[in-house]
Order: C-alpha cells, then sequence, then structure tokens
C-alpha cells in the first residue's frame, strides 16, 4: 500500500484476505511485546546468577521494559491519530526488532537493561494502536469477537510466557529468549506493511509538552514508590515522587483545556469507561504479583527447577486458552460487569489457594490452583476489553485503544514493582505476601468490575 492510502478509511473493515493477513500481523507482533514482559520472570534466576547480582535487582530487566512502554504509551497513540496507525506500528516493531538483538548480545546487567528500555519503547509503538488496527481491520458486525480473539492473545501470550521460556532454557542459555524475535520480527514486518488498515490522520500537531509531562509522570511515580520502599535513598524517592505527582496534575489542567488530549479525559468521563479502566488496573497487578513472584517461590521455598518451575505454570496458560474464546462470546450477550465481576472473584480465590499453599504440596496440588487462577482471568480479560473499546467513539479508538494497554501496563509495572519492594523487605516471605496481596487486589477488580452494572443498563 501506498502512502496515499493514509487517507483512506475503510468503512467496515478490511476485504478478504486482506484482513487475515492483518490479524495474522496484529497477532505476530502483540504476542511479541506481551511475551517478552513475561519471559524474563522465569530467567530471572539465571540471569542474576549470572550477572551476580541480587534478585530485587535483576527485576529491573522486567521494570525497565514495563517503565519504557508505560511512558511512552498514550503519546504514541496520540501519534497514530496524527501520522497513521500503521505506521506508527511498522516503526515500533521495527525498534523492538532490533533490541531484541541488542539484548541477546549483551553481557551485563547494565547492557541488558538498557536494550530492555528500547525494547519496552517498540512495544508501546505495538500495544499503543493495537486496538485501534483491530477496530478497523474487524467489520462492526464480528468487532466484538475481534477484541476478544485480540484479549485472548494478549493474555495468553502474557500466561505461556513462563512456560516457552521453561522450554527455551531446557534446551539453550536464557539469550535465545531474546534472539527469536528477530526472525519472527522480520516476517511480521513484511506482512503488516501491505496488509494493515490505512486510516484518516487528523490535522493537528503533535503535542511535544504534554507527551513530556506524560513520560515524567508515569516515570517518576513508578521509580519514586521504589525508591522510597526500596532503597536508603528515602529523600531522593519522595523528591521523584513529587515530581512526578506535580507533572501529573500539570498534564491534567493542560489536557482538560484540549479537544484532542493526550490523556484522555474526555474518555475518562464515561462512567463505564473509566471503571473499566480501574478494573484493568487491578486484575493486571494482580497478575503481575503472581507471575513475577511464583517463580522465584518455586525454585526457593519448592526447590523446582527453572524447566519444573515452567511447567508448573502451564495449566494457568491452558485454562486461559480453553475459557478466553468462550468469554470473548459470551460478551456479545451477557453483562462484562458481571462476567468480568465472576472471573476476578475467581482468580482472587485462586491467588490465596496459592498464598495458602504448604510447602510440601505435590504438582497436582499446585496445578489445580494455577488452573483455578487461569479461569478466572479469562473470563474476565475479553469482556472488559470489548466494554472499552466500544464506549469510546470510534474516531477515538486510538485514544481508547492506547488507555486500555496503560491500565494493563500500569497494573503490570505497579506488580512487578510491589513483588520487588516485598522480596527486598521480607526475606524468604516475600513471595507469599505478593500472593496475598495479589488475591486482595484481585477482589477489588471484582467489586469495580460490578459496580458498572448501573452504568451498563444505563447506556454509559
Amino acid at each position: 500500500m501506498g502512502r496515499e492510502a493514509e487517507t483512506v478509511e475503510p468503512e467496515d473493515g478490511l476485504p478478504l484476505p486482506q484482513r487475515y493477513w492483518s490479524i495474522a500481523a496484529i497477532g505476530l507482533a502483540i504476542t511479541m511485546a506481551v511475551l517478552d514482559s513475561a519471559v524474563a520472570n522465569v530467567a530471572l534466576p539465571t540471569i542474576s546468577r549470572e550477572f551476580r547480582v541480587d534478585s530485587a535487582d535483576a527485576i529491573w530487566i522486567i521494570n525497565a521494559y514495563q517503565i519504557a512502554i508505560v511512558v511512552s504509551l498514550l503519546p504514541l497513540a496520540s501519534l497514530g491519530e496524527i501520522v497513521g496507525y500503521a505506521r506508527v506500528y511498522l516503526i515500533g516493531l521495527g525498534l523492538f526488532t532490533l533490541a531484541s538483538l541488542g539484548c541477546a548480545l549483551s553481557t551485563t546487567l547494565l547492557e541488558l537493561t538498557f536494550a530492555r528500555i528500547l525494547q519496552g519503547f517498540g512495544a508501546a509503538g505495538i500495544m499503543s494502536i493495537n486496538a485501534a488496527l483491530v477496530r478497523y481491520t474487524y467489520p462492526s458486525r464480528l468487532l466484538g469477537r475481534g477484541i476478544g480473539l485480540n484479549a485472548f492473545v494478549v493474555s495468553f501470550a502474557s500466561a505461556v510466557g513462563p512456560t516457552v521460556a521453561s522450554g527455551i532454557l531446557a534446551t539453550a542459555s536464557w539469550q535465545w529468549l531474546f534472539a527469536i524475535n528477530v526472525p519472527i520480527g522480520i516476517v511480521t514486518l513484511g506482512v503488516a506493511y501491505f496488509a494493515l488498515p490505512r486510516t484518516v490522520t487528523t490535522a493537528r500537531r503533535f503535542d511535544v509538552v504534554s507527551a513530556c509531562l506524560n513520560a515524567v509522570a508515569f516515570g517518576c511515580v513508578i521509580v519514586g514508590i521504589d525508591l522510597v520502599t526500596r532503597s536508603s535513598s528515602t529523600s531522593l524517592g519522595i523528591a521523584t515522587l513529587g515530581i512526578g505527582l506535580a507533572a501529573g496534575f500539570a498534564l491534567a489542567a493542560r489536557e482538560l483545556k484540549r479537544t484532542h488530549p493526550l490523556l484522555p479525559l474526555d474518555l475518562l468521563r464515561i462512567p463505564i469507561f473509566a471503571l473499566s479502566v480501574a478494573t484493568s488496573v487491578c486484575s493486571f497487578c494482580a497478575q503481575m504479583l503472581a507471575l513475577v513472584s511464583l517463580p522465584f517461590y518455586f525454585e526457593g521455598a519448592l526447590g523446582r527447577s527453572a524447566v519444573e518451575t515452567g511447567l508448573l505454570l502451564t495449566p494457568w496458560p491452558i485454562a486461559l486458552a480453553v475459557i478466553g474464546p468462550i468469554a470473548g462470546r459470551l460478551s456479545d450477550r451477557y453483562s462484562a460487569a458481571i462476567l468480568g465481576g465472576s472471573g476476578l472473584a475467581i482468580f482472587a480465590v485462586g491467588l490465596g489457594l496459592l498464598a495458602a499453599m504448604p510447602v510440601a504440596a505435590t504438582s497436582p496440588d499446585i496445578a489445580w490452583r494455577m488452573a483455578l487462577c487461569g479461569v478466572g482471568f479469562g473470563l474476565f480479560q475479553a469482556p472488559n476489553n470489548r466494554t472499552m473499546i466500544s464506549a469510546a467513539p470510534r474516531q477515538r479508538s486510538g485514544a481508547a485503544g492506547g488507555m486500555l494497554a496503560t491500565a494493563r501496563l500500569t497494573g503490570q509495572t505497579l506488580g512487578a514493582t510491589l513483588v520487588a519492594i516485598f522480596l527486598a523487605v521480607s526475606p524468604g516471605h516475600g513471595e507469599t505476601v505478593s500472593l496475598t496481596v495479589a488475591a486482595c487486589l484481585a477482589f477489588a477488580g471484582a467489586a469495580a468490575s460490578l459496580s458498572r452494572l448501573p452504568a451498563e443498563r444505563g447506556g454509559r
């Protein structure tokens, strides 16, 4: 497709077979981006031993990636509305692929962290407008199914990451966790260039000031919390946190005056959209608390190997694979508030049972608890995402998709940061504390989901 196609908007999805190729490109790219936030979890003990660093320091391999994504999601979503979603997607995918090669070639923790930051910026280019591309790829009559499938891919890739990592670690070094992205990324780039929808762009300038305030707000708040709770630099942490909060207030005040705000405050005025954001933050924070802490728990407290750890985590993605598509179809007929609330309640019970699990637990004891978590999370994810995207006007699909990804990554980043804090302040018990807090957050998410019922009935 030529550049002039950027001004042509598909009225009701892409024609066949282009739609199938677009779906394939979107699915492959988002799978790599999400998978790389999860595969490093299982490898953290191995990487920390090889680089001779503490477990709490090694977690910055995850945090660096997550923070880079969080600070750039909304700016890139706004940029997609200006220059075209496909263009931002392709540039992000290219950067992600190159940075993956940099991760594989890293020889120190500092090099790996820097490569992960670049990889995070590339992943943000993919994630920020992923939902918008889905909305323009599928015809309106299949939009619910499309969003459900995309949500399933995201959640399944996140959950299956430890299993994929254990399989790679069983036969190769940790560097291959990143090197495998290179050939897949090159192929996906070729497919995406020709297949992705080219959408109408908006004639406005990119708001550099708001983008900088957004980066400072998200970045400083997350780093400040970590410094305050996990290091001896308490005063520096408080100052960093204060800068982040001040930048956040300045951003909100600036965005209230704009017709196309980078921070989509206009969408947050829609009650069902705002409640869906809150539900998403709680649930993904709980998910990350579990997925980051469980490998340390299985290997440290239970004495399992890296391969066994990956296998013990496998029931979660298997259950998710079964429930995810079913939940997507159910969301076309039943209340997302009830589906999501029920799913998160089940998820919370599973996390609580993992936290209370005895050290002498057998593999079957662990497996059914992990499966329960997968069932609950799978029942929640698709209906929640469908509600968020459908609640926004079509011309604001980019902003809605950016907010969806921001809510997910904010929750995951906070979850990973909390695990680092718990491991540092409670050696030997940090994993159990993480799982207990995760269960509480999942229950909070269930309450937020059920509170959407009045908004659903009111059509907002």
